[in-house]
């Protein structure tokens, strides 16, 4: 039996922690408890993705919402560290839509690919 890819290998569903909303388009995290939050700086914390739908569990308990994850490159703002110096370093989250290259009390969003006007190009695999 060979290999079966799943849902294109880029997409994945998780979980959402109890009394927990994750909008479209943040940052998704995933705690020593095995469900779904929005990033923050905090150690420990395993990035997943990008949210690409809404997930919310505010009168749920755990698990009772997944939430739709995109992993790959996606372009987050930029805390203001980080400079072109930084490219094929590590970024680390400041919250659900900002990376800094600052690892201390932070968990590891990524790659850094590349430094723009619009923000960091952060590789999420």
């Amino acid at each position: 039996m060979g290999i079966a890819e799943r849902m294109g290998g880029y997409l994945m569903e998780i979980p959402v922690k109890a009394a927990v909303k994750i909008e479209a388009g943040e940052l998704v995290a995933v705690g020593a408890d095995g469900y779904a939050v929005t990033a923050t700086k905090a150690a420990g914390l395993k990035i997943a993705g990008c949210s690409a739908t809404l997930a919310d569990n505010r009168t749920g308990a755990n698990g009772d919402v997944k939430v739709l994850v995109k992993r790959g490159t996606f372009v987050l703002e930029n805390d203001g560290k980080i400079k072109n110096t930084d490219i094929l370093k590590d970024a680390y989250v400041v919250d659900g839509n900002t990376v800094t290259n600052t690892a201390e009390g932070s968990s590891k969003a990524g790659k850094i690919i590349g430094v723009e006007a619009d923000g960091v190009v952060v590789e999420i695999m």
